[in-house]
């Protein structure tokens, strides 16, 4: 691809990038439902300020990844549609600010539980079985039609899904108990179902026939369903 046309497609994912992160720039009310939604039922006025926090530490990244990404992806010899680089930026993005996150707040109130984290404590069984069961049927399918280089590729998503979960298991607390906790099951499950969409989208460049169909929707079904907190979750 001519370095001009690379140029103009990054300016043009740039811009979407702004639009987004004007549009979805997060606010009180926002940060209040994230953690109503995860299970926080009366967040406190400093919760709901770490849930901003928490969001703006992610958003931020997303014009320059929109911008970046394409550019970048061109000079490895990657090539990608415009969702698979919209999954990778909500990723990459998501590593970011977990790594950003790993240092402690100088006047965080530490209340959180003594227990000892886990994968599993953030990651239901069914989703951790979802999560395997998609990605091997994926790799599967790149292995059977040779596609090498998206294997790796799909091997470096997963490396990059597990990366940030494994962060949010470690990160430091902030602030109230279940406040933490929401949002670190939140880190954890949205990183897992992003990861499924992109692997999919890796390993199925072109739907074709029935096979590639069920895998995309199962993907997508996974992403969905790990990246939103059930009726059952919640009762």
């Amino acid at each position: 691809m001519p370095f001009d046309n690379i140029v103009a497609d990054a300016l043009i994912m740039g811009l979407f990038g702004v639009v987004i992160l004007i549009l979805l720039w997060p606010g009180e009310t926002q940060g209040a439902k994230v953690l109503r939604r995860w299970g926080v039922g009366d967040p406190s006025q400093s919760d709901v300020a770490e849930a901003v926090r928490y969001l703006r530490r992610r958003r931020f990244w997303y014009p320059w990844l929109f911008l970046g990404l394409p550019v970048l992806a061109d000079a490895a010899g990657v090539r990608g549609d415009s969702t698979a680089f919209f999954l990778a930026t909500l990723l990459v993005g998501a590593l970011i600010a977990e790594v950003l996150a790993q240092r402690p707040p100088k006047s965080a109130r530490r209340e959180a539980g003594l227990d000892r984290r886990a994968v599993s404590g953030l990651i239901p069984v069914w989703g951790l079985v979802t999560y395997a069961t998609i990605v091997a049927a994926a790799t599967a399918w790149l292995v059977v039609h040779r596609w090498w280089a998206l294997l790796g590729i799909a091997a470096a998503v997963s490396a990059v899904t597990w990366l940030i979960i494994l962060l949010a298991v470690r990160r430091p607390s902030t602030g109230d108990s279940a406040a933490d906790g929401a949002l670190r099951v939140r880190s954890a499950r949205v990183a897992a179902g992003l990861g499924l969409a992109a692997t999919v989208t890796l390993a199925i460049p072109e739907v074709t026939n029935l096979g590639s169909w069920i895998l995309v929707v199962a993907g997508f079904a996974g992403w969905y369903n790990l990246a939103h907190r059930s009726r059952a979750e919640a009762a």
